[in-house]
């Protein structure tokens, strides 16, 4: 755990879109999985964006295609290459250096965060804590995730900045409390700005001192 500071803030980061540069390999999966089995919504790809497994498999027709679309993304999991943003995990660490706790919330499950630590064993030390989609019994855009990982370290959710990219990501943020710093990685500027009190191209283009600046929008 990190050591308090004078910061008395907490650091909450989204997986995918936010660190990991893995949405455009997961579209693909979806949509290939939509033309397959067909849920019959409209860009489906998009539409479940920030959702946890197991709301994304309750749109899917029944419990045998469920299985065959897990066992399908299993597979896929195991063999794609999970490529970190450039500069991201340095923006953790001096994070880390400064003395403000981090902490991974994420709608992925243990299963996949396993295959990301078999690729890179030291992702799972850079963080406080964790939290995974299974751990939570409410998905995003339900802020319990926010509000698990602020309470995980201690500190008041309205003393925490999230950074999110998703539209359900950003509702979940807002309504937590947190200040929210969006990314432009899987949407345009102009549907992420409302969402947030920030809008960034990546998290590189942060320095901790300008983070810790971001206002809160009233």
């Amino acid at each position: 755990m990190s050591e308090m500071t004078e910061y008395n803030c907490g650091v909450l980061f989204d997986l995918d879109g936010v660190l990991l540069d893995s949405e455009g390999q997961y579209s693909i999966f979806w949509k290939s999985m939509d033309e397959m089995y067909p849920t019959g919504i409209d860009n489906f790809a998009a539409f479940i964006k920030g959702f946890h497994l197991k709301r994304i498999l309750g749109y899917f027709a029944d419990d045998d295609v469920r299985e065959q679309v897990l066992g399908k993304l299993m597979d896929f999991e195991k063999n794609m290459r999970f490529e970190f943003f450039p500069g991201a995990l340095e923006f953790v660490g001096k994070l880390r250096e400064a003395g403000i706790p981090v902490v991974i919330v994420t709608s992925s499950d243990k299963t996949k965060m396993r295959s990301l630590a078999a690729q890179h064993p030291e992702f799972p030390t850079l963080f406080d804590h964790i939290i995974t989609g299974d751990m939570v019994t409410k998905a995003k855009p339900d802020p319990e995730c926010f509000l698990t990982g602020a309470q995980l370290i201690g500190l008041d959710i309205a003393d925490c900045i999230v950074f999110e990219d998703s539209r359900n990501g950003l509702i979940a943020a807002r309504d937590s409390g947190a200040r929210v710093i969006g990314l432009t990685t899987t949407m345009s500027p102009e549907a992420v700005s409302p969402l947030c009190d920030m809008t960034i191209g990546a998290v590189n283009e942060l320095s901790v001192t300008q983070m810790l600046d971001c206002p809160k929008k009233s």
